[in-house]
């Protein structure tokens, strides 16, 4: 098992701090973190949306 360079772990702490909502993904090739992948994704509230829509039905 290779060492977790500190450069890399900050990055993976500095992206989960950075999702409310979402998925991070861990790329591994060799032994090696090779690629991370972030999603974010925006949750709506039932009123903001349904605020959004009337505007847009007009």
């Amino acid at each position: 098992m290779a060492k977790l360079k500190e450069d890399v772990l900050k990055q993976i702490i500095k992206q989960l701090n950075n999702i409310d909502y979402g998925n991070l993904s861990i790329t591994v090739h060799n032994g090696e973190i090779v690629q991370l992948d972030v999603t974010k994704k925006q949750r709506f509230d039932r009123a903001s949306v349904e605020r959004v829509l009337t505007k847009v039905a007009r």
